[in-house]
């Protein structure tokens, strides 16, 4: 019997997906990746964690409101040098690069700025998609 119990919790402990994605910013001292993970097999939605990494003065992770469903986009926008808007569904956050900061807004920017591109699943990858048309330096990196 503890034998199975053991066998169980580590089918359990084994079950959950971490599916990190990076936006680079002009090469790979500075990014902002984009986790999202699953606990558990049975869960439908994603918890969502921003690490906003400026090397070598700072790196923060910040929570994000967890999905509901299986669906993950973010999108991401440039107003200005050092601050980027991420939009998931009706929230709205600023990640500040200098301090490494995130911030949820209580109302939706009135100009959050150029589409820099989108935190997405394509061809069944979770990875950062860039904008058509965008030369600022956007890359994408994926964790595999």
């Amino acid at each position: 019997m503890k034998r199975l119990s053991v066998s169980l919790a580590a089918l359990l402990l084994c079950a959950c997906t971490k599916d990190p994605a990076a936006f680079l910013i002009n090469g790979s001292d500075v990014a902002i990746t984009l986790e999202r993970i699953q606990p558990y097999f049975w869960s439908t939605g994603w918890q969502l964690d921003v690490i906003v990494n400026r090397s070598p003065d700072c790196q923060r992770r910040h929570h994000l409101k967890p999905t509901a469903g299986a669906k993950v986009k973010v999108e991401v926008f440039n107003p200005e040098p050092a601050i980027y808007i991420l939009k998931q569904g009706r929230r709205w956050y600023v990640a500040e690069l200098r301090s490494c900061g995130l911030e949820a807004f209580k109302e939706p920017p009135p100009e959050p700025g150029e589409l820099v591109g989108t935190f997405q699943v394509k061809d069944n990858q979770f990875t950062f998609v860039a904008a058509a048309g965008n030369g600022g330096g956007a890359e994408a990196a994926n964790g595999e």
